[in-house]
């Protein structure tokens, strides 16, 4: 995968920017079956310019469509996306199908892109849906929306009317992972908590009756073989928090999106996650303190990204 640079904003995903986004651990391996092959679209549009670069799109316009219409310009071989959660980096440009102009563009600027997710895209505009189904990392669709599928709000909001369909040509750039992914690792320390994990990745942790060790406990889980999480960088994490005391779940990013604040709302975590490789899992263990309970952190590393400087 390659490396941008872009600003970090905040790792919600609703709409991440990011800088150094090191997507650094092999494919998921994930069984999908994409359709994207629609002739409607693809013949009614050209295309030229490299893979993240902002295109130079021709639309015969105008363009009637009678159902969205999705095609594959460019199948890219890296990583596939399995799930709408799943992080993402993107370049985007959007083209009135009754005009053929170009009404929105991301910044196409490999020092300010935009770490995002299918889910987000879709909220925006509810075809884009399928159009991130089981795409690849390093490729370009070009997706044909009608109306109801681009939203009507959406084109009142780009003052176009409520019956443009609009044309999409969207670089997948980056693709991270779902879920931790590597070898099991054996841990023979006693009284600790048991991870067990669904098909997805989503854990179940499951508390010891004994007590909570008095200090920082850390065992890796899983061993990915992405690089080392460096100090300056910032660990693109999905985590379950449970409590020692209550057994109960305290927080979870699984079925939300991935997180990058776990240096604020966890921070010793985040620094025990410091030299580890992008697909591990790790257990994390925090002592009570200042009235709060112990907690046990399962934190699996789907990516690093490096922070901006200020």
């Amino acid at each position: 995968m390659r490396k941008t640079s872009a600003v970090l904003a905040s790792l919600s995903l609703a709409a991440l920017a990011l800088t150094g986004c090191t997507a650094t651990a092999p494919s998921d391996g994930a069984s999908c079956e994409r359709e994207a092959d629609a002739k409607s679209i693809q013949d009614a549009v050209t295309i030229e310019g490299d893979l993240g670069t902002a295109p130079e799109v021709t639309v015969y316009s105008p363009l009637t469509l009678e159902d969205s219409a999705i095609a594959n310009v460019i199948v890219g071989d890296g990583r596939t996306v399995v799930n709408g959660q799943q992080a993402l980096t993107v370049e985007l440009s959007i083209f009135s199908g009754e005009t053929g102009e170009k009404v929105y563009a991301t910044a196409y600027d490999e020092a300010n892109g935009q770490v995002s997710n299918a889910d987000y895209w879709a909220t925006q505009s509810p075809g884009l849906e399928k159009a991130f189904e089981c795409v690849t990392e390093g490729s370009r669709i070009i997706a044909g929306l009608t109306p109801d599928d681009f939203g009507v709000e959406a084109l009142a909001g780009l003052g176009l009317s409520d019956d443009d369909n609009m044309v999409f040509v969207i670089d997948v750039l980056d693709v991270f992972l779902s879920k931790a992914e590597g070898a099991h690792q054996f841990n023979d320390a006693s009284g600790m908590p048991t991870v067990v994990r669904a098909p997805d990745g989503t854990p179940g942790v499951i508390i010891p009756d004994n007590d909570a060790p008095a200090e920082q406990v850390e065992q890796t889980l899983i061993k990915g073989d992405g690089e080392e999480v460096a100090a300056d960088q910032i660990p693109l994490v999905n985590v379950t928090a449970v409590n020692w005391d209550d057994k109960s779940v305290v927080t979870s990013t699984w079925g939300q999106g991935p997180t990058g604040d776990l240096a604020s709302t966890a921070p010793t975590v985040a620094e025990a996650l410091v030299g580890q490789t992008v697909g591990s899992q790790i257990l994390v263990v925090t002592p009570g303190a200042e009235g709060a309970g112990a907690v046990a952190y399962v934190v699996d590393i789907l990516g690093a990204v490096t922070a901006p400087t200020q």
